[in-house]
């Protein structure tokens, strides 16, 4: 029998969505549950591990950017894919801003829906094995440290939780702090040979990530742009 691939959460209210997706990605050897709303999200995700969550934004009951930023709000840091029927660009930014990790507009091809989760499942394997080339001390830039081996942000002692996306791109980058990484060498490191180069979703982390780490994202001290090459981990301190 052929192992699993992952286990995917789907919750959407339409039947024949549900039910495609459902048909769809068990053929692609992944697990799948469905709900038709929000109302077992939270029961379900504490009671049973989920690789990858999948909601729709235009539910009856809780919507789908509620749950999200409900979840992102008590550190649940599950890989998010959001649907919509509107296409609203509104949606697409408002739902980045809240955690969401990806973003899909009815009607999709399942295939681009099973290209996000691959590339979603790649980003959590390196988050949780793999470990970068380069420096793997903790570094130290203003009132930050970041332990790269335990995956842990703290500003003056206290934690700072990040989303898998804000995470993978730090990591990235404190491994290699003090050298510039290209767009695309920051895809190919935290999503893998397979993503499309034209993703964006490494300048949406960018902004995210600076506005954590940053008292002035217009002027950025530690996450910098180097202009024609990429982004740079401005690093006070490697501690052995």
């Amino acid at each position: 029998m052929t192992a699993r691939k992952g286990r995917v959460l789907v919750v959407d209210d339409e039947p024949d969505l549900r039910a495609l997706l459902q048909r769809y990605l068990t053929e692609q050897d992944f697990e799948v549950r469905t709900l038709p709303d929000a109302t077992q999200v939270d029961r379900l995700l504490q009671r049973e591990p989920f690789d990858v969550l999948i909601l729709d934004i235009m539910m009856r009951g809780e919507d789908g950017l509620s749950v999200c930023q409900r979840l992102r709000a008590r550190q649940e840091t599950i890989p998010i894919i959001m649907l919509t029927a509107r296409g609203d660009p509104l949606d697409r930014i408002l739902g980045r801003e809240i955690g969401a990790d990806e973003y899909l507009a009815k009607p999709f091809e399942p295939r681009e829906l099973l290209a996000c989760i691959r590339a979603l499942l790649r980003r959590q394997r390196f988050l949780g094995f793999h470990r970068p080339g380069g420096l793997q001390s903790p570094v130290r830039f203003g009132p930050f440290n970041f332990d790269i081996a335990a995956r842990r942000l703290t500003r003056d002692g206290k934690v700072v939780h990040l989303s898998s996306g804000e995470l993978a791109l730090l990591m990235a980058l404190a491994s290699h702090a003090g050298e510039p990484l290209s767009r695309e060498r920051l895809i190919d490191i935290t999503k893998g040979p397979e993503a499309e180069p034209t993703d964006r979703s490494v300048d949406v982390q960018v902004v995210r990530l600076r506005r954590i780490i940053e008292d002035d994202v217009s002027q950025p001290q530690y996450l910098r742009t180097v202009r024609g090459v990429g982004y740079l981990l401005v690093v006070d301190q490697a501690p052995a």
